[in-house]
């Protein structure tokens, strides 16, 4: 067995993935959209500023919150928008799970 063919397999097997065929057309459409586009990046942006927060032991303040709960409550107003966050959420699920089944062969320090 070649680990270099098996990689590629599984990168081929992951672009064959309904996760990441769906997470793509998703993400395309958003695209055409430039006021989605921004929306959505500020949605992940205010995510990623949360998670790094959170990781780092510091207290989320109230106004952090109210922005992401705002966010949050125009993204599900848009059915394109709602539809690709959980687009994207079902394929980092799976990108984690691989992440996770090859870290444990490796025994990466977690």
């Amino acid at each position: 067995m070649n680990v270099h063919d098996e990689a590629h397999n599984l990168a081929r097997a992951i672009r064959e993935s309904d996760e990441y065929r769906q997470y793509a057309e998703l993400k395309d459409a958003a695209s055409q959209n430039e006021e989605l586009a921004v929306m959505l990046n500020d949605y992940r942006a205010k995510q990623f500023e949360i998670q790094a927060k959170q990781m780092a032991g510091e207290e989320l303040g109230p106004e952090v919150m109210e922005q992401i709960q705002s966010l949050s409550q125009i993204i599900m107003r848009d059915p394109l928008a709602f539809q690709y966050v959980q687009a994207e959420a079902r394929f980092t699920l799976l990108v984690n799970d691989v992440f996770n089944i090859l870290g444990d062969v490796i025994k990466f320090d977690r």
